[in-house]
C-alpha cells in the first residue's frame, strides 16, 4: 500500500481538527462557554456534536471486525447503541437539561444533597471515561501502524496531544464544532468508499458470505453454536448495556446540558436517533463485504483493520489507494471526536473538585483536569495488551448501565430516593458489573454460563443497583432532602412555565449555582 495519501490524510484531519478547536477559542470566554457553551447549542449543531463523540473507533472499525467475525449475532451492538437514544429521549433528556447541572456529579448532589454522592459519581465517571479513552487510544495506534508503519505509541500520542490543545483551548465551545466537522467526515468517509466496493462487489460475482464458507450461525442471529458461544442471556445481556448504557455515558449526557432548554434537548436527541441510525448502516455493510473478501482476517486477529484492507482487496490501484486513504481519514477522526468528548467530561468532574475549584478556579481546573485525565489511560493503552475496540466499549456500557441509568431514572422520576440509597446502587452496581469484567479478561474464556455471566454482566447488575437504590433508600427515608418537591417540579415543568411565573412574580430566577 502506498503510505502517501495515507499520511495526508491523517494530517490533514489533525490540522483541521486544530484549527477548528482553535478557532471555538475565540468564542470562549465564561465559565459557561468552557463547560457547557453557554447551554446556547442548536438541536441541528448539538445532533452532529453528539453523533461525533458517540461514533468511536468501535462503531467506525470494531463493529464491521465483529461482523466479520461472528455474524448476525453482532448487529446488536449498532441496533442496541441507536436504540439507546430512545429511552434516553423518553426518561432523561428534558429533565436531565432542567436540572441546570453542569455534569452528572452535578446533577447527582443537586438531587440527593450529598457530597459523599457526588463523590462516588465522580469516580464513576472517571473509570467509565478511563475504559472507553483506552481503546481510542490503541485504535489510533493499530491504524497508524497498519496504513503508515509508523510504531503504535505513536497515534496514541499523537491522539492524545491534539485532544488535550483543544480541550484546554476553548474547553465545549471548542470541542462541538469539532465534533460536528468530524461526524460528517465519517459519514461521507465511509459513504463513498461504500458505493465503489459494492459496485466491485456486484460486478464480481460474490454475491453472499455464504460463498466465503460462511456457516449457517453466522448468517442466522442468536444461533446456539456461534463461536462467541453467544446464548438468549448472551444476546439480553448486551440489548440491557446498550440500550440503557447510553443514558449513563458522560460524555454523552453532559452534551445534553449545552441545549437552551428541555424542548431542545429533546429535539437533538430525535435528529441523533436519524443520524446514528444512518450511519451504523454502513459498518454493517463492511463487515458482509469483509467476510467475502477478507475472511483470512479472522484467522490472523486483525478484524478492527477490515474497513482500511477492503479498498486495496476488491479495487486496487490509484483508487483503491485514495478510497483507503479517505477511510483512514475517518477513523482518526473517529478517535479524535471521541476521545475529545470523554477527556471533557473527564476534565469537567476533575475541575470540580474541593483542590482544583480552590487553588486553580473552574477554567483551569478544567485545562489541568484535562491534561491529568488523558494519561491513565494513554499508559494503559501504551503498557496493555491490544483488546478488541468494541469489547473494552461494551465494558463501559455495562458498568454505566449499572450505576447512573438507576440514578438517574430513579432520581428523575422517584421523589423517594435518598442520598444513601442512591451511593449503595451504584457502588453495587459498580462493582458487580466493574468486578465481572476484570474477572472474565483474567479467565479468558467465553464458555458455560460463568463465563457468559462475568462477560455480560448487565443483566444482573444493573438488576442489582436498581433494587439495591430503592430498598435503601425506602429504609431511610428519614434521609429524603427535604426539597425534593421543589427539585421534581424544576425537573419536569417546562422552562416556559418557570419563565411566565418568573415574569409575573417580577423576579428574576437564574440557574442555582452547582452543586
Amino acid at each position: 500500500m502506498n503510505t502517501t495519501y495515507s499520511a495526508i490524510a491523517v494530517a490533514a484531519v489533525a490540522l483541521a481538527t486544530l484549527g477548528i478547536g482553535l478557532f471555538g477559542l475565540r468564542f470562549s470566554r465564561t465559565t459557561s462557554d468552557f463547560f457547557v457553551a453557554s447551554r446556547s447549542v442548536s438541536p441541528l449543531w448539538n445532533s452532529s456534536a453528539i453523533g461525533g463523540e458517540y461514533l468511536s473507533a468501535a462503531s467506525y472499525l470494531g463493529i464491521a471486525g465483529l461482523i466479520l467475525t461472528f455474524g448476525a449475532d453482532m448487529v446488536w451492538f449498532p441496533v442496541g447503541w441507536t436504540a439507546g437514544y430512545l429511552v434516553l429521549l423518553a426518561f432523561v433528556a428534558a429533565p436531565l437539561r432542567r436540572s441546570g447541572a453542569y455534569t452528572l456529579p452535578d446533577f447527582t448532589q443537586m438531587r440527593v444533597q450529598s457530597t459523599a454522592a457526588r463523590g462516588v459519581a465522580s469516580m464513576l465517571v472517571v473509570v467509565i471515561g478511563w475504559l472507553y479513552l483506552m481503546p481510542q487510544f490503541q485504535g489510533a495506534g493499530l491504524v497508524l501502524h497498519t496504513v503508515i508503519g509508523a510504531p503504535a505509541w505513536v497515534g496514541s500520542v499523537l491522539v492524545a496531544v491534539i485532544v488535550v490543545i483543544n480541550v484546554v483551548s476553548g474547553g465545549m465551545r471548542s470541542i462541538t464544532f469539532v465534533q460536528a466537522f468530524q461526524y460528517w467526515l465519517k459519514l461521507t468517509a465511509l459513504l463513498v468508499p461504500l458505493v465503489f466496493l459494492l459496485h466491485a462487489w456486484t460486478e464480481d460475482g460474490r454475491p453472499t458470505p455464504s460463498d466465503a464458507g460462511a456457516s449457517a450461525a453466522w448468517l442466522s442471529p442468536v444461533a446456539a453454536d456461534t463461536g462467541l458461544g453467544l446464548s438468549m442471556y448472551a444476546t439480553y445481556s448486551l440489548i440491557f448495556a446498550t440500550f440503557l448504557g447510553t443514558m449513563g455515558l458522560p460524555h454523552v449526557v453532559v452534551r445534553f446540558y449545552t441545549n437552551p432548554d428541555g424542548r431542545a434537548a429533546r429535539r437533538t436527541t430525535l435528529l441523533v436517533l436519524a443520524l446514528l441510525g444512518v450511519f451504523y448502516l454502513m459498518p454493517t455493510a463492511y463487515g458482509v463485504i469483509g467476510r467475502v473478501y477478507a475472511g483470512d482476517l479472522v484467522d490472523t486477529g486483525e478484524t478492527d483493520i477490515v474497513v482500511l484492507e477492503l479498498p486495496m482487496r476488491m479495487i486496487g490501484g490509484t483508487l483503491g489507494e485514495v478510497l483507503g486513504a479517505l477511510l483512514t481519514a475517518g477513523a482518526f477522526a473517529a478517535f479524535l471526536s471521541t476521545s475529545s468528548g470523554v477527556t471533557m467530561s473527564l476534565a469537567g468532574v476533575l475541575a470540580q473538585g474541593p483542590l482544583a475549584r480552590r487553588v486553580l478556579g473552574p477554567v483551569a481546573g478544567l485545562r489541568v483536569g484535562a491534561a491529568l485525565g488523558i494519561l491513565v489511560p494513554l499508559g494503559l493503552a501504551l503498557v496493555s495488551g491490544r483488546i478488541a475496540v468494541a469489547s473494552s466499549v461494551g465494558f463501559a456500557f455495562a458498568v454505566a448501565a449499572s450505576t447512573f441509568c438507576p440514578l438517574l431514572v430513579l432520581g428523575i422520576w422517584w421523589p423517594r430516593l435518598t442520598a444513601p440509597g442512591a451511593i449503595a446502587g451504584m457502588l453495587a452496581g459498580g462493582f458487580g458489573a466493574g468486578g465481572a469484567v476484570v474477572a472474565a479478561i483474567v479467565r479468558g474464556s467465553d464458555e458455560g454460563w460463568l463465563d457468559q455471566l462475568l462477560s455480560r454482566p448487565a443483566a444482573w447488575s444493573m438488576p442489582l443497583a436498581l433494587a439495591t437504590m430503592v430498598l435503601v433508600s425506602l429504609a431511610t427515608q428519614s434521609r429524603r432532602p427535604s426539597n425534593v418537591r421543589r427539585t421534581m417540579v424544576r425537573l419536569h415543568s417546562p422552562e416556559r412555565l418557570r419563565l411566565d411565573r418568573a415574569d409575573a412574580d417580577g423576579i428574576s430566577r437564574p440557574d442555582p449555582p452547582r452543586g
